[in-house]
C-alpha cells in the first residue's frame, strides 16, 4: 500500500519539526516536504504532489484561507488540513468554504491528529472535537420542534445540498455532484442558512448530521 504523502506548512520551524517527527513514527505516512510560507507551500505542492497539506491558518503577511483556496483550485487531488490555535467560528466557516477538509486545534493529541489525516485522505471531513462540541451545544439550545419546522421549509434540492454540505463538500464539488453551476449552489447555501436561522456553513453541517433521518425522508 502506498504511503500517505504529507506536506507540512508553518512559519515556525519548531512546529514543522514536531509534526515531521510525529508522522515519522507511523509507517503509513511519509513527510515529503516542509514549507514556511504560503508561496512555498504552493510551489512545493506542485513539485512534490502530496496527498495532504497540513497548514497553519495564519502566517505573517499571508492569508492561510486564500492559500488554501489556491491549493484546492490548482491541485484538486490534495486535501488541506488547517492546524491552528484559533477556534473562531468565522474562520472555521471561511476555511471550509475555501475547501479545507479538516480544521484541527494545535492542542489536539497526536493520535487524534493522525486519525484526522487518515479521515481526510478517505475524502471525508473532520472538525476538532472541541469545535464540534461547541457547535453542538449551540445547536442543542434550540428546540427540536422549532428545528423540524424550519427543516420543512427547505425544498428537496435544498435538502440535497444541505446533505452534501454535511459531507464536507465545497460548493464546487456540490455543483459537480448535482449538475448545477457553482453560483447556483452558493445561492442554495445562502437560502438554507437563512431558512434555518444558521450563522455559517459549519453550523449547517452539524444541523444536517442531527437531522439526517429527516433529510433522507
Amino acid at each position: 500500500m502506498d504511503k500517505i504523502k504529507i506536506l507540512v506548512v508553518d512559519d515556525h520551524e519548531v512546529v514543522r519539526l514536531g509534526l515531521t517527527s510525529l508522522f515519522a513514527q507511523y509507517p503509513q505516512f511519509t513527510v515529503v516536504g516542509e514549507a514556511g510560507s504560503g508561496a512555498e507551500a504552493l510551489a512545493k505542492t506542485g513539485r512534490l504532489s502530496p496527498d495532504v497539506v497540513i497548514m497553519d491558518i495564519r502566517m505573517p503577511g499571508e492569508d492561510g484561507i486564500e492559500v488554501c483556496r489556491e491549493l484546492v483550485e490548482k491541485f484538486p487531488g490534495v486535501q488541506v488540513v488547517m492546524l491552528t490555535s484559533y477556534d473562531d467560528q468565522d474562520l472555521i466557516m471561511e476555511a471550509i468554504m475555501a475547501g479545507a477538509k479538516g480544521y484541527i486545534l494545535k492542542q489536539v493529541g497526536n493520535e487524534e491528529l493522525v486519525r484526522a489525516v487518515e479521515v481526510v485522505v478517505r475524502g471525508e471531513s473532520v472538525l476538532d472535537p472541541v469545535i464540534t462540541k461547541r457547535l453542538l451545544e449551540r445547536m442543542r439550545s434550540r428546540p427540536e420542534t422549532e428545528e423540524a419546522s424550519e427543516l420543512s421549509t427547505l425544498t428537496r434540492q435544498e435538502k440535497k445540498v444541505l446533505a452534501l454540505v454535511a459531507e464536507g463538500k465545497t460548493n464546487r464539488e456540490i455543483a459537480r455532484a448535482i449538475y448545477l453551476s457553482e453560483k447556483t449552489v452558493r445561492n442554495y447555501v445562502s437560502n438554507i442558512l437563512s431558512k434555518l436561522n444558521l450563522s455559517n456553513r459549519a453550523e449547517a453541517a452539524v444541523y444536517a448530521v442531527r437531522h439526517k433521518r429527516l433529510l433522507e425522508g
